[in-house]
């Protein structure tokens, strides 16, 4: 016997058929094989026969093709990706997580793995293979005598920062409240409170993580510290992060913050304040530039967002300069809750829009890469589309780059060229305007790349430099070690190497 998507029980014989039937009827509704007809073979033969056993040690959700919760589990953030799994693991905890790691290698099956299901490249999703999805783990306990929280590995910041906020506690986390805690934590974590409290990753203080062999270990500073080590700023290489303990801090419930804006010819102007405000920015000060279109879809502009943490009247005296420059068109920078800033930006990055970035990281913001940047976005095509520029410094900068496997330590600015629009029929027109902006500005910077925002086509030894930079040796050594055969491999992929 086992579950099935409906809800229903049914004879295991059954199921297989009415899988079988399933695939084929979403074939003809969609007029073409969204696997090739040899791998929808293989991954249906070996999935029918057998994934009953499965479901006999599963306690969530089992998603096969063709039904309406397949259909909604296997959509991203990033509508641009468009994976067929042929099976959507929906876990409740580690145990079913650990069930369908071992499943789909006795199997041969790729496996993803989606948390938040924020990466830009897709990575959350296959084709053909499995899906192990924790989105249904969004559990958050918060011990505000140790200052502490533990969150479960399919949690989203905007839950974990509305049960920290209970406690007037906070860690650094991410600009947009709908990114998943895991995915953004294993990968660095840029975030408001990242110049006074550094990145999300220095913030972990342990990790539950299922490993290739589909058994369970928890990592830390004193317990399986190569593994710590490499979990933070290695991405999802070593496993799947089932549950996430993080230090918190005192912070809000209001702070000085929001946001800026003026009409995009005050551009040079505004990018200029920017630099000067970052130049001599203390660690309580997080600043952002954007170069946007307005809600009217049609007005450009260029604005600042600024998080301040210290106490209010120095919140005010940061952020004046901001709000004295002549004109915006918006000004929305004062007190705010920390749950408010957090989510402010939400609105701009809709579920479903067609995403593809590039990033760059610079250290310095020179004239000429001003006038580059503010040229690249002029250009852009879609209303949707922004450049961002974010400034790194204070603690996340005074950490040494090989002390976790996170290696962008530097103070400077991480431009990011990210386009988004809607419709497949602009898909040519966003990428190359993304790739012609990221060339343009690229000469800028150095050899370094924020991790979180690599896209599809990153890939290759130049890609992975970028990303772990001298830590990509112990990194490989790390990886041999722990998932040898590369079973998690659909990141930004470290080849194990002892």
């Amino acid at each position: 016997m086992v579950k099935i998507t409906s809800g229903a029980i049914v004879p295991i014989k059954a199921m297989q058929t009415a899988v079988a039937a399933r695939v084929s009827a979403t074939i003809r509704a969609t007029g073409r094989r969204y696997l090739s007809s040899r791998r929808l073979e293989h991954a249906m033969a070996n999935l029918s026969s057998s994934v009953g056993d499965l479901a006999s040690r599963f306690s969530g959700r089992l998603l096969m093709p063709g039904s309406a919760e397949w259909e909604a589990a296997r959509r991203v953030h990033n509508g641009l990706v468009d994976k067929h799994p042929a099976l959507i693991a929906q876990c409740l905890g580690s145990a079913d997580i650990a069930s369908t790691v071992r499943f789909a290698r006795e199997r041969g099956l790729e496996i993803a793995v989606r948390a938040g299901g924020h990466n830009v490249g897709g990575k959350a999703c296959c084709e053909g293979g499995v899906m192990i999805d924790l989105s249904l783990m969004k559990h958050v306990h918060v011990a505000p005598e140790q200052r502490a929280a533990r969150a479960a590995g399919g949690t989203l910041w905007g839950h974990f920062n509305r049960e920290t906020q209970l406690h007037g506690l906070a860690t650094t986390g991410g600009v947009v409240s709908t990114t998943g805690v895991a995915g953004l934590t294993l990968g660095g974590g840029v975030g408001w409170l990242m110049p006074k409290h550094a990145m999300a990753l220095d913030n972990l203080e342990s990790v539950e993580m299922v490993l290739a062999d589909g058994n369970v270990m928890r990592a830390g500073a004193h317990e399986n510290a190569d593994l710590f080590w490499a979990v933070r700023g290695g991405g999802g290489n070593f496993g799947i992060a089932s549950s996430l303990e993080f230090r918190l801090h005192p912070v809000g419930p209001d702070v000085i913050g929001g946001l800026v804006a003026w009409p995009v010819d005050r551009a040079p102007d505004v990018l200029r304040l920017f630099r000067e405000l970052a130049a001599k920015a203390n660690d309580d000060l997080m600043l952002v530039c954007a170069l946007i279109t307005g809600p009217d879809a049609t007005t450009k502009l260029v604005a600042i967002a600024a998080g301040y943490f210290g106490d209010a009247a120095s919140g005010d005296k940061a952020v004046w300069p901001i709000k004295s420059l002549g004109q915006p068109v918006k000004d929305a920078m004062g007190p705010i809750s920390y749950t408010a800033l957090n989510s402010m930006l939400d609105v701009s990055y809709p579920a479903g829009a067609r995403n593809y970035w590039k990033a760059h990281f610079c250290e310095s913001l020179t004239d000429e890469a001003i006038d580059t940047i503010v040229d690249a976005f002029m250009r852009c095509p879609s209303p949707m589309g922004q450049l961002l520029i974010e400034h790194f410094h204070g603690a996340a900068s005074r950490i040494a780059p090989t002390e976790t496997a996170f290696a962008l330590r530097a103070d400077g600015f991480n431009v990011l060229v990210l386009s988004q629009w809607m419709s497949p029929a602009d898909d040519a027109v966003g990428t190359k305007w993304s790739r012609d902006a990221y060339a343009a500005i690229r000469s800028f910077g150095g050899p370094s790349r924020y991790l979180n925002y690599f896209d599809q086509d990153d890939t290759g030894d130049q890609a992975l430099t970028a990303a772990y930079g001298p830590n990509l040796r112990r990194l490989q050594q790390v990886k041999a070690k722990y998932d040898p055969e590369n079973v998690f491999h659909l990141n930004v992929n470290i080849p194990p190497k002892a």
